[in-house]
């Protein structure tokens, strides 16, 4: 989902998996890298245990479960979905967390990892079947994406925080995607500061979250479309001081259903994968979680994502689908420049 690299080679640094991608940690003091990792993966399990839309004994899916009627939550699950319905309020929707069945209905109907293994499980022969059927049955040029809507609607989403009850309507599944995990890195990211003690930095899927001193120079990031790719790929290498930074694209998180390429990043209007001049975009925020909603709102948005982004105030590298990037506000236009702080 994210497409940002960080890499200090000088840096203490632990790698491992969680939530279907990578997670990278750094920290300023050596000595203090296993305390930071400890607390760090405490948080993101919690994190999954409440948010995730996979596990079945997930809180989240326990609420979606039981759509309809009123459900007491943890502190932790309210926050996560007052954050949620707080991107769709300063999105005007495009961030909308009612869209788990149209998810579900494009073929992201489990995680990541089983995704792929399900393309790889494909035979070239299933694959062209499928798209010769969908071919014969809607004509290129007046088939949607995909033929099934669901309905959603986040302000349906009722919260009484005061008694920790939440009801969902029936027929709505939440998803919590394009908030939860980049609000996961902030979260683990302060955890992990406060039990190290020094500057660190926490990456999920490349969606960046700082807490503490940056290094002399600020934490180097390579922004790319894939997190998985290192330097070398392309992309611009920038350094920040504070503050988050994310990348959502529909290049890498994407795969086949019916002949048809789907991504995860849903335009609530139609329910179905957002077609954007955009391959990936990045933007630099207070905190990660703004960071990404704003990088989802602007890939839903398309071609007037640019100057909604420059209205915000807020740093952004836009990149189109023959490989041309737009910067925004302060992002750097030069490889190798410096962006001081991740807030607008």
């Amino acid at each position: 989902m994210g497409a940002a690299t960080a890499h200090d080679g000088m840096l203490a640094q632990a790698r491992w998996e969680t939530f279907g991608t990578s997670v990278v940690l750094r920290v300023q003091e050596p000595g203090a890298l296993a305390s930071a990792r400890a607390a760090a993966e405490r948080e993101l399990e919690t994190i999954d245990r409440v948010c995730s839309r996979f596990r079945p004994d997930s809180e989240l899916s326990q609420l979606n479960a039981r759509a309809g009627r009123q459900v007491r939550v943890s502190s932790t699950l309210m926050e996560a979905l007052a954050l949620a319905l707080r991107a769709a309020e300063l999105t005007d929707g495009d961030v909308d967390p009612t869209i788990g069945r149209a998810l579900e209905l494009a073929g992201y109907d489990r995680d990541w990892a089983q995704v792929q293994r399900r393309q790889a499980q494909e035979s070239p022969q299933t694959r062209a079947a499928q798209a010769q059927a969908s071919a014969d049955t809607h004509p290129p040029m007046l088939s949607p994406a995909i033929t099934v809507r669901a309905r959603s609607g986040w302000r349906t989403i009722e919260l009484d925080s005061r008694r920790a009850i939440v009801r969902v309507p029936r027929g709505i599944r939440l998803d919590l995607g394009a908030t939860a995990k980049a609000w996961a890195a902030d979260r683990a990211v302060a955890a992990a500061a406060a039990a190290a003690e020094c500057g660190v930095l926490v990456s999920i899927g490349g969606d960046i979250a700082t807490c503490g001193s940056a290094p002399a120079g600020g934490w180097l990031v390579h922004v790319t479309d894939d997190h998985r790719s290192d330097a070398s790929a392309p992309g611009q290498t920038i350094a920040i001081s504070c503050g988050g930074l994310a990348t959502s694209g529909t290049t890498v998180r994407h795969w086949r259903l019916g002949g048809r390429t789907m991504h995860h990043i849903i335009d609530p209007r139609t329910g179905t994968p957002a077609r954007s001049p955009w391959r990936t975009v990045s933007v630099a925020a207070a905190t990660c979680a703004d960071a990404n909603i704003a990088t989802t709102a602007a890939l839903v948005r398309g071609a007037s994502a640019s100057d909604w982004l420059a209205e915000l105030g807020l740093p952004a590298r836009l990149v189109d689908h023959d490989g041309r990037a737009r910067h925004v506000g302060k992002w750097p236009a030069r490889a190798g420049a410096r962006r001081q702080g991740g807030s607008a």
